[in-house]
């Protein structure tokens, strides 16, 4: 069990650009080790031994050569972290060596998943985008010891609060190793400290009243998550919120910004367009900026990183409550990855005979992030030693699923209502009920429990209509207003 905790750090203009300069070096580290075990890749995939081996059967036999084959070619971590030891010694002063090691085992990481195909390819870092560097411990290298970072000559001062009981506590683990972190912020480069501690957070209590906050209870909690809402179904609550509602949308100003950029470079490099207005490849000048096309770009970031926090913020405030209402946690198992994709087919609208747009759900699955949702709901329940169940949605079909009648209907996008021999349901709150009530296999729903827990969820579930019906309402007049 490992959590963070992150404090800024007290620096001086000095101490700045040391870091900037660690960091600089930092990164073409991991380009060089990138750059060098994509080449041993590369060669050993040219080699006949590795064309004799892929012709054969796929089995454990043939996972033992291509291993021996990365041996002999050097495609290990630990081989790169041989080939970093030169590297770190010519920048002994700034980098040391587990940190050097760490930006190896890093570049190695990301190339694992470009050589098991979970990645098309591999980026190299540009200037100025590795932004953090970590070490293997508290005792050489990046360290955190009476409240100051210290690291070959560097001794910079954390800010830390008299009164924060969580972190006087939270210190009181062991620290595994540190990180340094740096974030833009409003056009000006911030500067912290990550300690990686052992063990489980500390409870958060409420100062006025002293009770611990997001108290858990006992029962199972349905979820049905969707691109932008999520539904919940307890014993205790029955709730159809929408993710991350604090996120407000700004495509518009993002292309406001965009535009003048484009404006910008056009004007002060014609020299890289082309007459019919696309780029000049051909052309290796450099590019020019102006200051304002600069103070424009920090704008652009900054806004994102806005919408960043907030969402996190958002999705973190969701998980404890969701927690406060069980203890055993279901979801169905969502493919986003596939939600995010454009569709394959050409269709044509019937009504107006235009080709139907191939947009799916890119932009909502942007900007309210339901997987990281998911992701952070997980990451709380590891340290109750817990874990966030997914149901097989194929097999299980929540929201065509009538438990009364035991039937299977199947329902357009659309409806958003069902109905249970006249009683009418929301379909979303309805799918949480079931997903709730899975049997063990998780292919199935408990119709007996159902049929038992109804009339309680029948009447959670009319309170939530009525209060969605509310600010539906409270919206409206606004409106007028």
């Amino acid at each position: 069990m490992t959590y963070t905790l992150t404090f800024r750090l007290k620096t001086e203009k000095w101490q700045e650009d040391k870091l900037n300069k660690r960091l600089e070096i930092g990164r073409n580290i991991y380009n060089a080790c990138l750059r060098e075990i994509l080449k041993r890749y590369n060669t050993m995939i040219n080699s006949e031994e590795y064309k004799q081996i892929q012709q054969m059967a796929k089995g454990k036999e043939r996972n033992k050569l291509f291993n021996k084959l990365n041996s002999k070619y050097g495609i290990s971590e630990y081989s790169l972290h041989d080939y970093v030891k030169p590297m770190q010694h010519h920048f002994k002063e700034n980098i040391d060596a587990f940190t050097a090691q760490k930006i190896a085992t890093r570049a190695y990481n990301a190339f694992t998943k470009y050589m098991y195909h979970e990645a098309d390819k591999v980026y190299f870092k540009k200037y100025g985008e590795l932004n953090s560097l970590e070490g293997k411990s508290n005792k050489t290298g990046i360290r955190f010891k009476d409240k100051c970072l210290i690291w070959n000559g560097l001794i910079i001062p954390v800010i830390i609060k008299k009164n924060d009981i969580y972190t006087h506590e939270a210190l009181q683990n062991k620290i595994k190793y540190c990180r340094i972190k740096r974030e833009m912020i409003k056009g000006k480069y911030h500067y912290y400290i990550q300690l990686v501690l052992d063990g489980v957070p500390p409870l958060k209590i409420n100062k006025q009243t002293g009770e611990i906050k997001n108290q858990t209870t006992y029962g199972k909690v349905g979820i049905d998550i969707g691109t932008q809402t999520v539904a919940i179904s307890s014993n205790y609550d029955v709730k159809l919120l929408e993710l991350a509602p604090e996120v407000v949308n700004i495509d518009k100003e993002i292309k406001r910004i965009q535009r003048y950029m484009d404006r910008s470079r056009r004007l002060i490099n014609p020299n890289k367009y082309n007459d019919d207005g696309t780029i000049n490849t051909q052309n290796k000048d450099k590019w020019i900026y102006s200051n304002r096309y600069l103070k424009a770009k920090n704008r652009y970031k900054e806004l994102y990183r806005k919408q960043k926090e907030i969402r996190r913020q958002s999705h973190n405030n969701l998980a404890n409550f969701i927690l406060s209402l069980g203890n055993e946690f279901y979801v169905e198992d969502m493919n986003f990855k596939g939600l995010q994709l454009r569709a394959k087919e050409t269709t044509i609208n019937d009504k107006t005979g235009k080709y139907n747009r191939k947009k799916r759900f890119g932009k909502s699955l942007a900007n309210k992030a339901p997987s990281l949702f998911l992701t952070i709901l997980n990451n709380k329940l590891k340290f109750q030693d817990n874990k966030l169940v997914k149901v097989d949605t194929r097999e299980l079909k929540a929201s065509q699923f009538n438990h009364i009648n035991e039937e299977y209907n199947k329902k357009k996008l659309c409806q958003r209502w069902n109905d249970l021999n006249g009683i009418k349901v929301q379909r979303d709150l309805y799918s949480a009920f079931l997903i709730q009530h899975v049997n063990d296999d998780l292919k199935s729903v408990n119709v007996e429990l159902c049929n038992k827990d109804f009339d309680n969820f029948l009447k959670l579930h009319n309170k939530e209509v009525e209060r969605l019906k509310n600010i539906e309402l409270s919206k409206a007049l606004r409106n007028v207003i």
